[in-house]
């Protein structure tokens, strides 16, 4: 049975490959083909780009990355990676492409000729590229999700050999001259957004949150994704990154419209990958500044009752001098510092209200964890998401009478909460419940 499987698994990878192979030589070329009859094609670069040397050996890194991607397919250990890992390279193809079609861009430096044995890899490599597809750099691309899958198959010293190759290969993009400076990070924004987009422990699975509060926050983020495109098109030179901006507003729209708070993807320990970091960096700053904003005048944390205590989302040096035993976490958008204690996350996106089985498994959370010891529940400002919370705790321990009895003694504790009226429902409907419970 065993070999049965290692055979079919063996067969998808070939099959996988091949097809993989197929499509990318017949939609480069085609990309090709058709930018090249385009008068239209303008070029993307720097004036400090004419400084990049040209070194003739790193078409050796270049070209490996040919080998990495068959390699990397036949080395996958189980039907889910080697799905994940073909599904990642194909998202790349398709999104390079697209763009490289709707958007075309030309290489605009004049390659002198080589000889030698580089020589020869330089001729046989123009044989069929040309220097029409570059941003995002599909290399780049493909090499983000190929370094990701290599450095979760090898370890210790081969891993850092990895690391050292990998970076030249990143180098070799414009040491070779195949590309200009911007075509790097968008090509590693990009390589990012597919390894996103198929997550290890699964695929999304798609909500629509049509006529709801998540829909319009959804119509905000796509109007600042806008604006952020339209500034840097038109500001242009290093204008030009706020094209990661207008990417990081684009997903927290998507999160808001379709995925939910997991597609953050923050980790159980609170953290979040290289991978999403690199995705959402310019809005979780944007993000991090305001929730200390808001409360710069107000204590990070409020003791409630019973070794129960609400605040913002704590930093590993409030963490430090603050001996939390356990943390309740309801912010999907930041990470928390380092903590060793006992952590429960519980993402929910910001501005959008607790469900009533979520008010439950919240309650149930705090009253198990505050017995243990001092607990904190957070989330990016401890105004809303936390104190909702917290409310549902002190309801269904029936340390409050009614829900408005439940946010007044939260409020004395920490007075800028804000309970939406959509969430005050939902907490009366949701207490209704424990009372016909009982």
């Amino acid at each position: 049975m065993m070999k049965q499987c290692s055979i079919q698994l063996n067969i998808k990878k070939c099959l996988w490959l091949i097809g993989l192979t197929v499509f990318f030589f017949a939609s480069y070329n085609f990309s090709n083909a058709f930018t090249a009859e385009r008068n239209d094609v303008s070029s993307i670069v720097f004036n400090w780009e004419t400084l990049i040397p040209l070194w003739s050996w790193t078409i050796v890194p270049y070209w490996s990355i040919d080998l990495m991607y068959g390699l990397a397919i036949l080395l996958a250990k189980s039907n889910q990676s080697l799905k994940i890992l073909c599904f990642r390279l194909l998202t790349a193809q398709i999104i390079c492409v697209c763009c490289f079609l709707l958007f075309p861009l030309k290489f605009s430096f004049d390659r002198p000729a080589m000889d030698g044995f580089f020589g020869l890899l330089f001729d046989f490599l123009m044989g069929f590229d040309k220097p029409f597809n570059q941003a995002p750099s599909l290399h780049i691309t493909l090499l983000i999700i190929l370094w990701q899958f290599y450095a979760n198959y090898f370890q210790t010293f081969f891993r850092n050999i990895l690391h050292i190759w990998c970076l030249l290969i990143a180098l070799s993009v414009l040491t070779t001259w195949q590309h200009h400076f911007f075509d790097i990070p968008t090509g590693v924004w990009v390589g990012c957004l597919c390894i996103w987009l198929w997550p290890n422990d699964g695929i999304f699975t798609l909500k629509l949150a049509f006529l709801s509060k998540q829909y319009r926050w959804a119509f905000i983020y796509c109007c600042l994704t806008l604006l952020t495109m339209s500034l840097a098109i038109y500001m242009k030179g290093w204008g030009l990154w706020l094209f990661w901006l207008s990417g990081a507003f684009l997903l927290v729209a998507l999160n808001y419209l379709l995925i939910g708070a997991k597609g953050y993807q923050k980790q159980s320990n609170g953290h979040f990958s290289l991978v999403v970091i690199l995705l959402y960096f310019p809005y979780f700053i944007i993000m991090w500044i305001n929730s200390r904003l808001w409360t710069i005048r107000h204590h990070p944390n409020n003791f409630i009752e019973d070794n129960v205590y609400l605040g913002r989302i704590p930093s590993t040096y409030y963490l430090k001098h603050n001996q939390f035993t356990s943390i309740v976490d309801l912010c999907a958008e930041l990470p928390i510092g380092q903590f060793k204690g006992n952590y429960m996350l519980m993402p929910i996106l910001d501005m959008t209200p607790l469900t009533q089985a979520q008010c439950q498994m919240t309650a149930e959370i705090i009253e198990q964890y505050r017995l243990q010891g001092r607990l904190l529940v957070c989330c990016a400002l401890g105004y809303s998401r936390s104190a909702t919370a917290v409310i549902a705790w002190l309801l269904w321990t029936h340390r409050a009478k009614d829900v408005d009895d439940a946010i007044a003694k939260v409020r004395t504790c920490r007075r800028n909460i804000v309970i939406s009226t959509r969430q005050r429902l939902i907490l009366i409907e949701w207490s209704r419940n424990l009372h016909a419970e009982i």
